[in-house]
């Protein structure tokens, strides 16, 4: 049976096991250019095969998979798999720390309501686990096998109609445009779209204020810039050092900021987001915040785990071991 059936069925031994020692594996057939439906029935039957007991959907589109994290939550399931990219991971988290299993977050320390991830990375951007590993499918197939895992903070951000929560970053600016645009043109093209995204933007370059205030400051924050990040995790697009000094472990969010630089600068620092040096440029600032407050009276294109939202954005704060991953 294939993984992309609905439901893959289990043995009636793995089925009298309590859901909550179960794993509930939500697999992204599209990810990695269709690349994670060929891979992941041979990576599931390897967690079989060391004793891992696995309940297995597939989802069919777009924010499916948080609804189907949703139900699974309800329905006892704690332990997690995103069998794809980031945007599975992000997608599974949300349903569980939605509005309908916010207990999941008021209940962080509590065991019987805490959640536990595992990745099986096959999709295209996979950023976050290179925090831990240069190696993320072996080292979180092995990670889950072995029952290794630690907790994680996440950002929570709320907007105008309700609440998202990111692993990774939160952007807006010119790293938001060029997802929106890649995502809305290009995305079949792979790295190569992202790439005529990039040079897109460029060309049509903006530099934006959004206006904003971290902590205790007490003037808003209105200076033109070129992005905002707010950073759970270090990298992005599964290889630019966006945030070099993010920590997804210490209760804090790295805010990078990189002002109004021009078209040829921006052309000659490019290469500088893929080693993390863009933060020595002049106009480049970072600092470790754990609440920022937005004054910007529009939706805008805002960048979540790879992505792309259009909000009216109020507050970032950030959820403290609010999870733990199989890494």
């Amino acid at each position: 049976m294939s993984v992309s059936d609905q439901r893959i069925r289990t043995s009636k031994s793995e089925t009298d096991d309590p859901l909550k020692k179960r794993f509930f594996a939500i697999v992204n057939p599209a990810a990695g250019g269709g690349r994670s439906a060929k891979l992941a029935g041979p990576a599931l039957a390897r967690l079989r095969e060391g004793g891992i007991g696995v309940d297995v959907i597939a989802s069919t589109g777009p924010a499916h998979a948080i609804d189907l994290a949703r139900e699974a939550y309800s329905q006892g399931y704690r332990r997690f798999i995103a069998v794809g990219g980031d945007g599975t991971a992000h997608e599974i988290l949300n349903g569980v720390f939605s509005a309908g299993c916010g207990r999941a977050e008021k209940s962080v320390g509590a065991a019987s309501q805490r959640i536990s991830l595992g990745f099986l990375p096959l999709g295209t951007g996979n950023s976050f686990l290179r925090d831990f590993t240069n190696n993320g499918a072996e080292s979180s197939m092995q990670a889950i096998l072995a029952n290794r895992k630690r907790p994680i903070d996440l950002i929570r951000l709320t907007h105008a109609v309700g609440q998202i929560y990111s692993f990774n970053l939160l952007s807006v600016g010119f790293t938001a445009d060029v997802g929106a645009l890649t995502n809305r043109y290009f995305k079949s093209l792979g790295h190569f779209g992202y790439l005529l995204g990039v040079f897109v933007r460029v060309a049509q370059l903006r530099r934006q204020a959004f206006a904003l205030r971290c902590d205790d400051d007490k003037d808003w924050d209105e200076r033109r810039c070129l992005f905002l990040t707010f950073n759970n995790s270090k990298y992005t697009g599964g290889t630019m050092l966006i945030a070099p000094n993010a920590d997804p472990t210490d209760g804090l969010i790295e805010f990078v900021r990189w002002g109004p630089i021009g078209r040829f600068g921006l052309m000659r620092m490019l290469p500088k987001l893929y080693d993390g040096t863009h933060i020595q440029h002049p106009l480049a600032s970072r600092r470790s915040v754990s609440h920022v407050e937005f004054n910007v009276p529009v939706a805008v294109d805002v960048m979540i785990d790879g992505e792309i939202a259009t909000l009216q954005c109020r507050l970032l704060d950030i959820v403290p071991a609010a999870v733990d991953i199989y890494i």
